[in-house]
């Protein structure tokens, strides 16, 4: 899959996202190593801790079907570029640190990083 039609995945999940409260709606698509795609959305909660976000939805509905290992994961939000935050970071570095993060302002727009760029110094048990 094209990291241009991972992030148009990314995109139609947008508006999927409950996000009543900062109304920043954001979207994945998460690319495994053997071609499939699981989505995720961020889903907010009034007890703010309880809010997931969008990278970490797909992240878990991968791994509760068996998924270790992926490629690539592209986010899209309601606000343009978004990039993953902190603890989804450290989430997603669990899994390699050669992920291609994809985001960008549309699907002409992209900016393509690796996890090891956004979090070099991950930690790891």
């Amino acid at each position: 899959m094209k990291y241009r039609e991972l992030f148009r995945t990314a995109q139609e999940m947008v508006n999927s996202a409950y996000a009543p409260y900062s109304r920043f709606k954001v979207g994945a698509a998460l690319l495994t190593t053997t071609g499939e795609v699981f989505t995720g959305v961020n889903v907010e909660n009034s007890s703010f801790g309880a809010t997931i976000c969008a990278e970490r939805t797909a992240y878990v509905k991968a791994i509760s079907e068996g998924h270790r290992e992926f490629e690539a994961i592209a986010v899209a939000s309601s606000d343009g570029a978004a990039f993953p935050c902190g603890i989804c970071r450290q989430f997603m570095y669990e899994f390699g640190d050669e992920l291609k993060i994809i985001t960008g302002e549309d699907e002409d727009h992209l900016r393509v990083v690796e996890m090891k760029e956004l979090l070099p110094e991950g930690f790891r048990l």
